[in-house]
């Protein structure tokens, strides 16, 4: 018995690295598997390449699991819609969505262009929207709960050099998910947010990831068993919840309000001295 046995599973960007291990962990429990992944190239060029989703559809085969492939890009409203029909077209229904695609185009913010920043955010932002909203009418209409998956990052949630457009991309997923978490309660609709860390062909040529210790510790299959966990009944109170994965840790991330101090005086109106007061290393506006 799995733990997702007569689950249906969406994972986009399926094809390699971190998709390719959601997809296999998922099949592992269970779970019959859409594999999407359009076959571009990292900076999101090309399309067309259906063997790396193939490939991935034949290995949940050869383990004795179930998988179709689907060549969509998720950029789309239309290829949104039709990654969710692939898996309504061969299991009927779908009960998980994972969201993984996404493509890197990095420069310093002084050197991004128009294209090199609507593109990210279109594969990025855009795309987990258009198969998310596809998916999430079907669990609705359907009435039987759901598990949505969208993929952040520490570039979004922490920040990093050269990756302005990547990371605005990320956090737009991140808001949208803790959104989208709290409108799905009344349907039983859990929505949780990753920002893995791992070795990938978006990562393996970054200089922090030239390491070969390193790469070995932040082996992409490390992260899809916390996948596997949200996926699952284990986690049916979990929503909302943003966790870093990667190398072995997993660690919640949160956005956190201090208590700070409020003023009473002058109807409340601080003067910018007193601000300045306040922000000094150790009061009691600023956490310690």
């Amino acid at each position: 018995m799995g733990l997702l046995d007569g689950k249906v599973a969406i994972v986009t960007g399926a094809g390699g690295g971190i998709g390719r291990e959601h997809a296999l962990a998922l099949a592992r429990e269970g779970a019959a598997v859409v594999v999407n992944d359009l076959g571009g190239a990292r900076d999101g060029s090309g399309s067309g390449g259906q063997r790396m989703a193939d490939a991935v559809v034949e290995e949940v085969r050869a383990a004795g699991g179930e998988a179709v492939a689907n060549y969509d890009s998720v950029a789309s409203v239309e290829g949104g819609r039709n990654i969710l029909q692939s898996g309504l077209d061969a299991f009927g229904h779908v009960d998980i969505c994972v969201n993984n695609a996404g493509i890197l185009r990095d420069k310093s913010f002084a050197n991004t262009t128009e294209e090199l920043w609507d593109s990210v955010v279109e594969v990025h932002l855009k795309g987990t929207y258009c198969v998310t909203h596809a998916v999430y009418g079907h669990m609705k209409e359907r009435g039987q709960g759901g598990v949505i998956i969208n993929t952040s990052s520490t570039s979004g949630l922490d920040g990093n050099f050269g990756q302005a457009n990547y990371g605005a991309a990320k956090a737009g997923i991140a808001g949208m998910s803790r959104c989208l978490a709290i409108e799905g309660v009344r349907y039983g609709i859990r929505v949780n947010i990753l920002a893995p860390v791992a070795t990938t062909r978006l990562t393996e040529d970054l200089p922090t990831f030239q390491d070969e210790k390193l790469q070995a510790q932040m082996d992409p299959k490390l992260v899809s068993p916390l996948v596997v966990y949200l996926a699952s009944d284990l986690a049916s109170e979990v929503t909302g919840k943003t966790y870093f994965v990667g190398g072995g840790r997993i660690a919640q991330m949160q956005v956190v309000t201090h208590t700070g101090v409020t003023k009473s005086e002058d109807g409340g109106v601080w003067t910018p001295q007193e601000i300045a007061e306040q922000m000094r290393p150790g009061a009691i506006l600023l956490p310690e």
